[in-house]
């Protein structure tokens, strides 16, 4: 098992390397749209290419972070039913889901997206838009995401194997949106406690 999981900490770590990084494209887009608003209320002039380029910067950081997103257990779930069962059936849910649901429809992905980003690139695939950007590029971070979350998908379901296995401390612990709630109301409630206590020693 150690092997496997030296092969999941280190996808793990590109993992968080790249949703790290790929969360400055976010300013980037920031400042793109700003100075594209600007010009164009400035000089009344207007591209395509600037719009689509934000859309890029968008794409590219929600696309490219989805993996990191899946290693921190920070999908939008419903936990109503999942929250009641004790924390081993929670893995055993997660490991199906995985083996399942996620691993067959990203690898199906994964092989229609190569041919279908491979003709984009080969013919020179331009947007419909006047004075837009070449879409292979576009297509080819839709690929990369879900290559990036195939391989996260492995690494998560040698981390659920593991931990059930007791071979490893489990890396997300379960907290359900009420419980979270109360931990945040208490650590408010002692910040404030602090505030005070400051403000009446002075």
């Amino acid at each position: 098992m150690g092997g496997v999981l030296k092969l999941a900490r280190a996808i793990d770590a590109a993992t968080e390397a790249i949703g790290k990084s790929v969360a400055w494209l976010i300013l980037v887009s920031i400042l793109v749209s700003a100075i594209n608003a600007t010009v164009r209320k400035v000089f009344d002039v207007s591209s395509n290419a600037w719009l689509e380029l934000q859309w890029y910067l968008y794409g590219a950081a929600f696309l490219l972070a989805s993996a990191n997103t899946l290693r921190h257990n920070e999908h939008i779930r419903i936990d109503i039913l999942y929250g009641a069962l004790s924390r081993r059936k929670q893995h055993w849910i997660d490991l199906i889901g995985h083996v399942l649901f996620l691993m067959p429809f990203v690898i199906l992905m994964d092989i229609y997206l190569v041919p279908w980003v491979w003709l984009s690139f080969t013919s020179g695939e331009m947007s419909t838009n006047a004075g837009g950007l070449i879409l292979w590029p576009a297509k080819a971070l839709l690929l990369g995401g879900f290559l990036l979350l195939t391989v996260q998908g492995v690494s998560e379901i040698i981390k659920k194997i593991a931990v059930m296995r007791g071979d490893m401390e489990d890396p997300t612990p379960f907290v359900s949106s009420h419980a979270s709630a109360e931990l945040e109301a208490e650590e408010l409630a002692g910040e404030m406690l602090g505030e005070q206590a400051g403000e009446s020693r002075k």
